[in-house]
């Protein structure tokens, strides 16, 4: 029986979903085609005909991971809940940039072009909804409380003291919320000093 292409669509959402969850959980190399194929609720033999390789699939998980998720206008509420314990908690249902992004050095070349545009689509849409108008000061807002946030993630879930992986967080927080009251970064500089 021939699956109709909205089924094939289907069934490829599902097995890119469940090929992030487990990546996130526990990294590319120790997940198998086989294992997210069966996540997925198919057969192993149904994989190429949705992707080439594993590489493949690495690749556009990626991409299908972040898009199921986006900057809220609400950027406080947003950061409160990326810089949160229950997102610490669950890798395998949250950010991939800072699940994956450790493994990505290792990856092929088609993985890191596809992070490589994730970085970059979300340090544009964190971009837009950064106070100010300077668009230099803007992004360079972006990138360093985007920077300070999946560093705060990775770090928190990196260490046995609940404690301190609550003050990772918590104080992550409070520096961007330094940043918010004593303003925008310094004006963008031609040359940077040594």
């Amino acid at each position: 029986m021939k699956v109709s292409q909205e089924q094939k669509a289907q069934n490829r959402g599902r097995i890119l979903t469940e090929a992030g969850r487990l990546f996130r959980e526990k990294g590319f190399d120790a997940v198998s085609v086989a294992e997210v194929m069966k996540a997925a609720g198919m057969t192993h033999g149904g994989f190429y005909g949705h992707f080439q390789s594993k590489d493949d699939l690495v690749a556009q998980t990626i991409a299908h991971a972040v898009d199921s998720q986006s900057v809220s206008d609400d950027l406080g509420a947003w950061i409160d809940t990326y810089l949160s314990g229950p997102h610490r908690e669950h890798p395998d249902q949250g950010c991939p940039m800072a699940a994956l992004a450790g493994f990505m050095r290792h990856q092929a070349p088609e993985a890191r072009a596809s992070m490589t545009q994730v970085l970059a689509a979300q340090i544009a849409a964190l971009t837009k909804v950064m106070p100010g108008e300077n668009l230099a000061e803007r992004r360079r807002a972006a990138i360093g409380r985007w920077s300070a946030m999946v560093g705060a993630l990775i770090l928190a879930r990196s260490v046995d003291d609940a404690a301190l992986s609550d003050e990772v967080l918590s104080e992550t927080r409070a520096w961007i919320d330094e940043r918010e009251i004593l303003g925008h970064p310094a004006p963008v500089r031609e040359g940077r000093s040594a």
